[in-house]
Parts: C-alpha cells; sequence; structure tokens
C-alpha cells in the first residue's frame, strides 16, 4: 500500500493538491496522512496574561484543526469514494517541517504532494516558502509539489531535467520509473547546453541515464542555453506537451539555482505544472 502525506491549511489551494494526489492514485490502494500544523504565535506573546488564557487559545487552535481535517476527510469520501483509499488524520501543534520530517520517518511515507500557495494568498515568484522548506528539509522522500488551480490531467509527458554532472542511483530515480510504468509515461530527459559538447563524465552520466530509461518510451532534448535557466526550461515547458517536471534535488544543484536567482529572472518561472523532486 502506497503511503502519501499531504500537508493542509484548509486553503483552495491545498485542497487542489488534494484532489491531485487522489485522481493520481484512483486506482491504487493508498493511506492518505493529512496534516494540519498550528503555531499562534500569540499564544508566546508578552501580552499574554496568563498561561490559563494561552492553554485556551491552544485548545481553540486545536479544535479548528481537528475539525478542519475531520472536514476534508467527510469532503474526500462525499466526492472521490474510493474503498481502496484509507485516511489518517494529525493536528500537531508544532513547525510543519518537523512535523512532516517526523511523519516520513515513522510512517515510512512514500510521496509527499503539497500545494504551492497557502491560506494567506501570497503568491510568491518562485512557489510558497512552505512548499521550499518542505522540498529541502525532505531529504528522504520525494515531493510532488501542485500549482494553484492546475487541474489533474493524465501525467503521459514527464520531463526530466539534468546537467548530467553527478551520477545516478537508482534508488533516486526509483520513484520517477514507478510513476512512469504506472502510466506508461513517455519521459524527455531535458539537458541545457551550455557548452558545445558533453565532457566524458557528463556523456558517461547521460549513457546511464538513457540505459536505465530504456524499458521506458524515454528522448533526449537539448535546449539551447540563451537566457537564464530558468527562462529555457519555462519557454519549453510552454511550448511542449509536459505533463510533469522532475528534477533531483541536489545541494548547490539547479533547483537550488532556481530559489536563488535574481527575481527579475525568476519571475517567470512559476511552476505552472507539477514538479516531482527526487531526494538526493
Amino acid at each position: 500500500m502506497i503511503k502519501i502525506l499531504l500537508p493542509t491549511d484548509f486553503s483552495e489551494n491545498a485542497w487542489n493538491a488534494t484532489e491531485y494526489a487522489l485522481n493520481l492514485f484512483e486506482q491504487e490502494p493508498c493511506t492518505f496522512y493529512l496534516v494540519n500544523t498550528y503555531t499562534p504565535a500569540i499564544v508566546h506573546s508578552r501580552f499574554m496574561a496568563t498561561t490559563v488564557q494561552g492553554g485556551m487559545l491552544e485548545d481553540n487552535v486545536r479544535h479548528q484543526s481537528e475539525n478542519g481535517l475531520a472536514n476534508v476527510v467527510e469532503q474526500i469520501k462525499t466526492k472521490y469514494p474510493n474503498p481502496g483509499h484509507k485516511f489518517e488524520t494529525i493536528s500537531s501543534f508544532s513547525l510543519l517541517t518537523e512535523q512532516i520530517r517526523e511523519i516520513v520517518e515513522s510512517e515510512k511515507i512514500d510521496l509527499i504532494i503539497s500545494g504551492t500557495k497557502g491560506a494567506s494568498g501570497i503568491d510568491e515568484v518562485f512557489m510558497g516558502s512552505n512548499t521550499v522548506r518542505i522540498i529541502k528539509s525532505s531529504k528522504n522522500c520525494p515531493v510532488l509539489t501542485i500549482p494553484s488551480n492546475f487541474k489533474y490531467r493524465t501525467p503521459g509527458q514527464i520531463g526530466f531535467t539534468t546537467n548530467f554532472k553527478r551520477s545516478f542511483s537508482p534508488r533516486i530515480l526509483a520513484p520517477l520509473k514507478q510513476l512512469a510504468d504506472r502510466f506508461e509515461s513517455a519521459i524527455q530527459i531535458l539537458h541545457i547546453q551550455q557548452r558545445e559538447e558533453l565532457d566524458d563524465f557528463q556523456k558517461g552520466n547521460r549513457d546511464l541515464l538513457l540505459d536505465y530509461f530504456a524499458p521506458i518510451r524515454s528522448t533526449l532534448q537539448s535546449l539551447p542555453y540563451y537566457a537564464s535557466k530558468s527562462d529555457v526550461l519555462q519557454n519549453y515547458l510552454e511550448e511542449s506537451n509536459i505533463d510533469m517536471l522532475a528534477m533531483v534535488h541536489y545541494r548547490h544543484g539547479f533547483l537550488e539555482e532556481l530559489v536563488r536567482e535574481p527575481v527579475v529572472k525568476r519571475v517567470a518561472f512559476h511552476t505552472r505544472i507539477p514538479l516531482l523532486v527526487l531526494p538526493e
């Protein structure tokens, strides 16, 4: 049984990500873990008169969290009845990333699926700050991020971006290969060509990657390096029919380059399609 973790803040975007997850794994037996964390700063405020008042506030927020999770599960069962799907709810007075790490380890989570825009309505240039923190803290679990307003479609075409500068192991690529096998997806290996030729190490990694994906329909696309990497990639994604983008989250890798790029360069790179981030 597949174990999926769904962080939620009860926003429309969180519900959209939940709907995507339910559709993506419609044919698979799954346990979905819905988690909501709450850390009301006022509980620790110097303006709080007594710890009793603080405790009452925390109890109130906890009840709101628990009721919200119960409502989400009820909504799921009403709109997406599926005997193969089970649900667990977790309400926690803690930081989101800490709680996620704990659940991933204790429950052996296979995949985290998260929206990219929270209840605050703040749509950051790259993706929501919570989403970035989840990705950076999820060192042993892949994360699938779903853009706001993106409606589910079968991932028939999956792009995998790489510079071939690092070796790949079956462990790292397994979640991507399993997804492609499940939907008979084609994989487009996307390489932004910064030099005329790959060096020998890059060629070796390219060949290993092509061999690994040989049982799957896969092609290699070399993208000309004419602007910032985010522009090159975004323009290609808009011109192609790719349904999902995948990349490995290496320290100091391409994903972190996107996050660090100046706003004027990365403003165009909204993740308009789901992004699968594979841990190193």
